[in-house]
């Protein structure tokens, strides 16, 4: 009768185990798990670009617009608030430096100024002062620096090839956009032109041009 007993009491523990380890339990479902936020202050790529990059609220720090991409250095003068070297995203416009600088002084005269005109490393702006030889176009004179004939009106005095504006070099003859960009590479890349006959190493510029050139600019 022990062992009978013994055996029914070990048969009914392995029954309760079984019965226990085979019970229907309650299952929770997974836990959805968020995108983590962005870090404050970041923006998305498709809001990046010259004018779009902010600062995010709170930070002590000013950061100019696409401060991790190429700049151009320029150096605004004349009648501005705050004359002096400024850093600006490449692909910057004349209007861009002018409110790097303050904006001009009130009642300053910006019609010898192209305020659409992209800037170039390296050069000078300067705001207020007198119009320089080669400057905007006569009035009556027709667009691009053409006379009402059509014909191609040069420069009244010698262009300085080292520091007119890309608009003030196409007001020579046979000199466009392109080539004038050329002329403002070149100087910017060698450190200005020492003589006017750097011109022959521009590219675009064949001994039949700097002929025509050579008496109308200055280094």
């Amino acid at each position: 009768m022990i062992a009978l007993t013994v055996v029914l009491a070990v048969a009914a523990a392995v029954a309760l185990q079984h019965f226990w380890t085979g019970r229907t339990e309650t299952v929770r479902a997974p836990e959805a798990v968020r995108a983590a936020a962005p870090y404050p202050g970041r923006e998305s790529d498709k809001d990046t670009g010259p004018g779009s990059a902010r600062p995010s609220a709170g930070a002590n720090v000013t950061v100019s617009s696409a401060s991790s991409g190429p700049e151009v250095v320029v150096d605004v003068s004349g009648k501005v608030r705050h004359p002096g070297i400024h850093r600006l995203p490449a692909g910057s416009r004349v209007v861009d430096a002018l409110r790097a600088a303050g904006g001009a002084r009130p009642g300053t005269d910006l019609d010898a100024l192209n305020r659409a005109r992209f800037l170039v490393d390296g050069e000078q702006l300067v705001v207020g002062g007198p119009v320089p030889a080669g400057g905007p176009a006569a009035p009556g004179a027709g667009a691009a620096g053409t006379s009402g004939s059509g014909r191609a009106a040069g420069p009244t005095a010698p262009v300085s090839l080292g520091t007119a504006t890309v608009e003030q070099l196409e007001t020579l003859p046979g000199v466009g956009p392109v080539l004038a960009q050329h002329i403002v590479d070149y100087r910017t890349q060698h450190g200005g032109f020492r003589s006017v006959d750097q011109l022959r190493e521009v590219n675009g510029i064949g001994d039949r041009r700097f002929a025509d050139l050579r008496p109308l600019v200055r280094p």
